[in-house]
């Protein structure tokens, strides 16, 4: 994917003081990912973690989000199974679906294998496919305004990476992914869903100061104390449980909801499909602490109303 003289179109990639840093690089899109930038991304964690200079790595967002979730660009045709050449899978098959779910899933599955810890650095939206992405890294350090979510799940299908299940337990899990609702990073943070969160302002002054630190530690060191973490978290079926769910998510896609989603978009667009989907949701929030009081347009209301 990536072109013949090595150029990164979706993502910059720098070198420096012990770290990597991987930025999506796709603002006028909310760094939405195509698989262009996936396989930019997954390439640069591969050669972040061959580099003898580099201690850790940093994933993080150009512009106002970190990632809106996956570029929906050519949803409806995919669903209808068209492709760029006849020879090659499209999405009108269950197992087609898997394949290119999959496919996607080894991209984004480098930042859990390599041996060195990436650390999330999230702003702004961190939606759909924006969490499988910061879920996968051994730390995420959020903004305490962020948008943390899975709105998709609402009528599109099911998470095609899931680690929410192994950061913050079955019943928030569950609350989250089976309404799609969205939660702050003080919230996120608050449920364990991330590490921590800190006043946008200070978000990179947190991350770069974990980067120092984890500089002073030689790299093998590192790697030996993340790999047996994660040899854990496969002891209690997580990897396992990441090739399901995009299998899980081919399953979703039949649902009549995707369906009705993916002709919505052709008939309407993409924002008129978000509009229709998100309407009954209100503000789409979930509140971790008090009553979730609404009003009728079904928007949380502050509890000293």
């Amino acid at each position: 994917m990536s072109s013949a003289d090595g150029r990164r179109e979706h993502i910059r990639y720098e070198v420096e003081r012990g770290r990597a840093r991987v930025v999506l690089a796709r603002p006028e899109k909310r760094n939405a990912m195509n698989l262009r930038l996936l396989q930019e991304m997954h390439d640069a964690l591969w050669e972040a973690d061959d580099d003898r200079r580099v201690h850790a790595v940093v994933i993080k967002g150009d512009g106002p989000s970190f990632c809106a979730g996956y570029d929906l660009s050519g949803f409806a045709a995919s669903r209808d199974g068209d492709s760029t050449a006849a020879e090659r899978r499209g999405a009108s098959s269950f197992d087609d679906d898997a394949w290119q779910l999959e496919r996607s899933q080894r991209l984004r599955m480098a930042i859990f294998d390599m041996h060195k810890p990436v650390v999330a650095q999230v702003h702004g939206h961190c939606l759909a496919g924006g969490t499988d992405i910061a879920l996968l890294c051994d730390m995420v350090i959020a903004a305490d305004d962020a948008t943390i979510g899975f709105p998709p799940a609402r009528d599109l299908g099911a998470l095609p990476n899931n680690m929410w299940l192994y950061n913050v337990g079955p019943q928030w899990a569950k609350r989250l992914t089976l309404t799609g609702d969205t939660v702050t990073g003080a919230e996120a943070a608050e449920i364990g869903l991330v590490l921590k969160s800190v006043p946008a302002e200070l978000l990179e002054a947190e991350v770069e100061q974990l980067l120092d630190r984890l500089a002073l530690i030689d790299p093998e060191l590192l790697a030996a104390n993340k790999r047996i973490l994660n040899l854990g978290l496969e002891l209690m079926g997580a990897r396992t449980l990441q090739r399901l769910a995009a299998e899980n998510d081919a399953r979703g896609h039949q649902a009549p909801s995707a369906r009705q989603f993916a002709q919505k978009v052709r008939e309407a667009g993409l924002k008129a499909a978000f509009r229709d989907r998100d309407a009954g949701f209100g503000d789409g929030r979930a509140r971790v602490r008090g009553p979730e009081r609404r009003d009728t347009e079904g928007r949380l209301i502050d509890p000293d109303d």
